[in-house]
């Protein structure tokens, strides 16, 4: 088996510090994960202080595994050091990974999920040395397709009734982007 590379942390961009989660970080996890509007387009929540207790539990636990294969990082604002969602790789093999990000509804807008997502594929691509990263979101969050499409990741298809979210199935859109395709320099 190959050995995985690991990821340096935390990685900064310009107005961001992605970091792995701390134990107290459940009080702001707790804030958006309780908010409908921030869960309707995911498979679980809202959720209550024993929902944000162990998520940042499994995040925990997920930055001490070796070889690492799942990074769920805490994405902060440099300027006041607020937690204002996460974004996370989960690799499926030493060549690909899947990204996710979340960003609180009070911070929508800002341009948060596209700068913490770019740089994680960035350093998926350079750091951890991979071929491919996909991603994936509902046809109706018109938002994250737009992010998506933003980091010049290309929709490779539809998924249909692939997930159950609550009471039916739902589809998803397939979103991928391959190391060569990556623009060289992209801030990591």
């Amino acid at each position: 088996m190959t050995e995985l590379p690991v990821l340096p942390l935390p990685i900064r961009t310009p107005r961001l510090l992605l970091r792995d989660f701390e134990p107290d970080d459940w009080r702001s996890v707790r804030t958006y994960n309780a908010d409908p509007q921030f869960v309707r387009y995911l498979l679980w929540g809202p959720e209550d202080e024993q929902g944000a207790h162990a998520f940042v539990d499994r995040c925990l636990a997920w930055a001490q595994e070796r070889p690492r294969w799942r990074y769920e990082l805490a994405v902060v604002r440099l300027a006041d050091g607020v937690l204002v969602g996460s974004c996370g790789l989960d690799l499926s093999s030493p060549d690909e990974a899947s990204l996710g990000y979340g960003i609180a509804p009070a911070y929508w807008g800002a341009g948060y999920a596209t700068e913490a997502a770019r740089a994680l594929v960035s350093a998926a691509f350079q750091q951890l040395r991979l071929h491919r990263v996909t991603a994936t979101c509902q046809p109706e969050n018109i938002a994250s397709a737009h992010v998506l499409e933003k980091l010049g990741m290309t929709r490779e298809g539809r998924l249909r009734r692939h997930d159950w979210q609550r009471d039916h199935w739902r589809d998803s859109y397939l979103y991928a982007v391959l190391e060569d395709e990556w623009p060289a320099g992209s801030p990591a």
